[in-house]
Formats: C-alpha cells, structure tokens, sequence
C-alpha cells in the first residue's frame, strides 16, 4: 500500500509519499506561497536530483494537482500514475475533546473539525482546505485524519482542567489540550523499543524542542499531563512564543502600550521567547554561536529557555513519583548537545549522569547519552510525526477493509 501524508498550512502544503511494505520514502515536497502568482514547489524524489518550480499556485486544489503532477512525472516523479496512491493520511493540529485517537475521513468527522476551527483558527481551517483538495484530486481514495492533541486526551482532569469558574469548560471548552501528540506519541514507543522495555512499565518525559518545543509525562505509556494548554502558547519559553507568564501581564501592557488584542497576541506569539530576549534570532543555532562569542543577551536567553525546561522536568518527575527515561527530539532537542547538556547538568538530583562524548556526537539515529547504570537513561530519538501519520492511515484503511 502507498500512502501520501499531507501536512496542509494556510499558504503552504507539506507531502511525503511511502511506500508501506518496508516504511520506505519515494519522494517528498513543499508547495509554499500557495495563493501567489510565485509559489514554489520543492520536490525530492528518492535517488534523484530535487526538483524546484516556481508557478502561480491560487488554491490547496491546485496544490494538490501539482504534487500530483510532480509524483506521477515520467522524469523525476515516483509512481506512474495516480491510481497507485492508496491512501491519504492528513495531519490536523486540534481534535477537542471530540477525538482520542486516529480515523477515517466522513461527513461527520468534517463538521466535528470545522467545530473546532474556533480553538484553531490558523490551523484547523487549512487543514479542512487540505483535506477537501485531496477529495477533488482523488476522488473515492480513504482519507484518515491524525490530531496533535489526541495522544494527550489520557491526561487526568487534575491535569487538563484549569482553575477558573467551570462553567466557561462547559461553554467553550476552555482547558488543556496539548500538542505535538503525534511526535511525543513516536518518540516515547521509540524509546521503549530501544530500552527493550514494555512503555507500559515507564516513567517517561519527551521534551519535544524545536522553534515551538513542549514537554510531557508520560505514565504507563499514556500521557499525563503536558506543557502547552488550550493554545500552543502556554508552556516552555520558545523561539517566538513566551511561554508561561503572569496572566495579568496581558491587560497591563495592552493598558500602557495601547494595544489591541490582535496586538498583543502577535507579541505573545511572534516577537516574544528566545528572539525578544536575545534580540538576535529565534534560531537556537545562531542564539548559540552568539553566545560563544560572548554577547550577554544570547547567554540571557540561553539560560532561560534551559531552565524553564529543567523545571518542567522536576514537576513532571514530582507529579509521577519518579522518573526512569528522559527524551530529547526535534530539531533543537536532536541536535543541540549544549541545551542537553545545560538541561541535564542542573537535574543530576533525579540520578540523570551524562556521558559528555556521548553527547556530542552527531548522529541521526535513537541512541543513549548518558554513562552505563545512570539511574535515568536519557536518549536522543529522532522524531518522525510523517512515519506515525502514515502508519495510523495504513492501519485504519486496512482495518476498514477486513471489517
């Protein structure tokens, strides 16, 4: 069976086409500036050269039909037509309440998404224009829908809720919902396989850090609580989002900075974290080499956004009683062994002793980091949310066509 994920934005569309036999890559791409008369498709077929054009691009349909047009190319494409395509697997950022797991695309499932355009609007809409794409181009192919909240909806209501009147839970939903579900959902499976230990039998931690980055505890291989909230904006201190801070702070710079609500959500969300504190960069690479070279405001930021991971560490360890595996993934938590090795420096108290050389190599594959018999292992795991999408999208249509 040949799955093609699609990772639909509001003016880009990300795609990966696998092969489910072996799990293999045949080709992947972008289409960015979708809506422009100069988007640009990227195109990387497996063994072969990439290919990039530059088109008008007015619609997720047209889209659609030039990834299509790119998989199917006699020349660089990776399947001769495209009735070879199986299966269409969909990444949507907000399920509610309404999804705990994975499923097939229906009529119901599509106004249970547009409900939640509410609690997602940059997101959830694009994805609808994404899924409603695919439809046109490949009518009567199964679609599956995998949420980056649904792995979060195990989490106890001591955990999702938060302390406001509850009446604004019951009219609007307002709680917990947390996100990069499907990444902490990988990583931790990764993990117990690489332990060769049931996940069941841990007591785990992934910090999934990237220009967005979230932690959460992982008890009995179900989430038990998480980093992010309602929005992606609570939580960790990140590449442009402030994270956590004092409610009160919003009504009192809007008051003296004359800001609106639009305003002071884009400062929150865009102008805020590692780029306003360092004043240089969201990107932790160029944050990094700042502070090497000795600027006090990038060693600032550094040292921020270190802490406020190293404390949400030692909650989640407090709220489960005990901590045996901590996981680092994504683009930062993957590549950057100054962050892990600042982290795991000021949490030695939890039995964490890491091993420097190990640390400091460059590898692209799951491997431990800290020294035989530290009481915590702690392990670097790639992630891979378009591996896990395709594989849920395999399994729903392969169920659906046995039931």
């Amino acid at each position: 069976m040949k799955v093609l994920v699609i990772n639909a934005g509001s003016s880009s569309l990300k795609y990966q086409l696998y092969d489910m036999t072996d799990e293999s890559v045949l080709a992947s791409g972008r289409v960015e500036r979708i809506g422009m008369d100069s988007s640009i498709v990227t195109h990387e077929p497996a063994g072969k050269p990439e290919v990039r054009q530059v088109s008008e691009i007015l619609d997720h349909v047209t889209a659609v039909k030039r990834v299509m047009e790119m998989l199917t190319n006699p020349e660089f494409g990776a399947i001769a037509h495209m009735s070879e395509i199986d299966a269409v697997g969909h990444r949507v950022v907000h399920g509610g309440e309404a999804f705990s797991s994975s499923v097939l695309v229906t009529l119901e499932v599509k106004l249970e998404i547009r409900k939640l355009f509410d609690l997602a609007p940059l997101h959830n809409p694009a994805h609808m224009m994404g899924i409603s794409a695919v439809e046109a181009n490949l009518p009567g192919v199964p679609q599956a829908v995998v949420f980056d909240t649904a792995f979060h909806q195990t989490m106890p209501n001591t955990s999702y809720l938060y302390p406001i009147p509850t009446v604004l839970y019951r009219r609007h939903q307002v709680r917990r919902y947390g996100f990069h579900g499907t990444s902490h959902s990988y990583v931790s499976a990764q993990a117990a396989a690489y332990l060769r230990k049931p996940l069941e039998s841990l007591k785990m931690i992934t910090c999934h850090i990237g220009n967005g980055a979230s932690c959460t505890a992982i008890l009995n291989g179900k989430s038990y609580d998480t980093s992010m909230g309602m929005t992606p904006l609570e939580g960790l201190m990140m590449g442009t989002r402030s994270g956590d801070l004092d409610p009160a702070i919003v009504p009192f710079v809007m008051n003296k900075e004359e800001l609106t609500l639009n305003e002071v959500n884009s400062m929150l969300n865009k102008h805020s974290g590692m780029l306003a504190v360092s004043g240089i960069s969201s990107d932790m690479r160029e944050v990094t080499e700042a502070m090497e070279e000795g600027d006090k405001n990038a060693k600032l930021a550094f040292d921020m956004y270190c802490y406020r991971v190293k404390k949400y560490i030692g909650s989640y360890a407090a709220a489960m009683n005990g901590l045996d595996v901590l996981v680092f993934t994504a683009g930062v938590g993957e590549n950057s062994a100054a962050l892990r090795k600042a982290v795991c420096e000021g949490i030695t108290f939890l039995g964490i002793e890491l091993d420097d050389k190990r640390n400091a190599e460059r590898r692209k594959d799951t491997r431990e980091i800290t020294v035989a018999g530290s009481k915590v292992k702690v392990l670097v795991v790639p992630t891979n949310e378009e591996l896990l999408i395709a594989r849920d999208t395999f399994r729903l249509v392969k169920q659906s066509r046995t039931s």
